[in-house]
């Protein structure tokens, strides 16, 4: 950048860089979804076409972001863990979180008319907005995740109870809203069986505990080195990252709608939260 009179405006920037050492989560969100979603008249409880739509838009963001160890999405958010060694955009947060909103939002509106060919979007077009969120061990990442899917049952729960009761059952919604004040999980399971003879249990995987996008590197070893990584003492040399990142590049990219709250997942899968190449993901 040229120097000027005009250069010491750079001086009212702030730094924004991220702790080193930590897993990095940029969750994003959607803006104003509750009147898109009438807007475009979605299926209650769940319109299945705006969550493959989500999960679309996710995939696109880890295969451009190699980085992206794990994603997590339910309803109209998403969070994207960059593993704890990552130097992408020199670990600035306001980078990090514009980017992946601004990638996640351009995919979401260029593929709509993949999943809803009859409804074409029209202004105001849908925007997501992104925050970063540092955490310093495996353990408090997981227990992130953990709340997140948690969120996505509770909600899932309280609204198929809800639209069931209102669509069916011949309620208002205040009437639905009065019904449900006070119930906790297992009310609403009877309530669900008993009067609309369904098992909640029954519901679909992706309702019910949301989504999942990783890496899978099929048979041998996984690598989980970090493109761009800071140099230290045993760090990788260039050579070895760059064949780590095409190594990721040509990574089959998996959806999956699994338990992230158990061990079962990561015992599978110990290479998404390893620290180091040939590390597991235990403490």
């Amino acid at each position: 950048m040229a120097n000027s009179e005009f250069g010491y405006v750079r001086n009212f920037e702030q730094p924004d860089a991220l702790p080193p050492s930590n897993w990095i989560v940029v969750r994003i969100d959607g803006r104003g979804f509750t009147k898109l979603c009438k807007k475009y008249d979605f299926e209650k409880p769940n319109d299945r076409r705006a969550l493959d739509l989500m999960n679309a838009a996710a995939v696109e963001v880890v295969r451009s972001f190699v980085d992206v160890v794990l994603a997590y999405g339910q309803s109209d958010e998403y969070s994207f863990i960059f593993h704890e060694a990552t130097a992408i955009f020199e670990r600035r947060a306001a980078k990090l979180a514009s980017s992946i909103a601004t990638a996640f939002t351009a995919e979401y509106c260029m593929q709509w008319s993949e999943f809803f060919p009859d409804q074409p979007l029209a202004r105001p077009y849908p925007t997501f907005d992104g925050r970063c969120v540092c955490y310093p061990k495996r353990k408090i990442l997981r227990d992130y995740l953990s709340w997140r899917q948690a969120d996505c049952h509770i909600n899932n729960i309280y609204n198929t109870t809800f639209w069931n009761m209102v669509l069916k059952g011949g309620m208002s919604n205040t009437e639905a809203e009065h019904a449900l004040k006070g119930t906790v999980s297992a009310d609403k399971n009877e309530i669900l069986f008993s009067k609309f003879g369904i098992n909640y249990n029954n519901e679909p995987m992706i309702y019910r505990k949301g989504t999942a996008v990783y890496r899978s590197y099929g048979a041998g070893p996984a690598i989980n080195g970090v493109s761009g990584q800071v140099k230290t003492a045993d760090a990788a040399s260039k050579t070895q990252l760059e064949k780590e990142k095409k190594r990721k590049q040509k990574a089959s990219i998996v959806v999956e709608h699994v338990d992230l709250i158990g061990d079962a997942f990561w015992d599978s899968h110990p290479y998404i939260l390893a620290s180091k190449r040939g590390e597991d993901c235990g403490e």
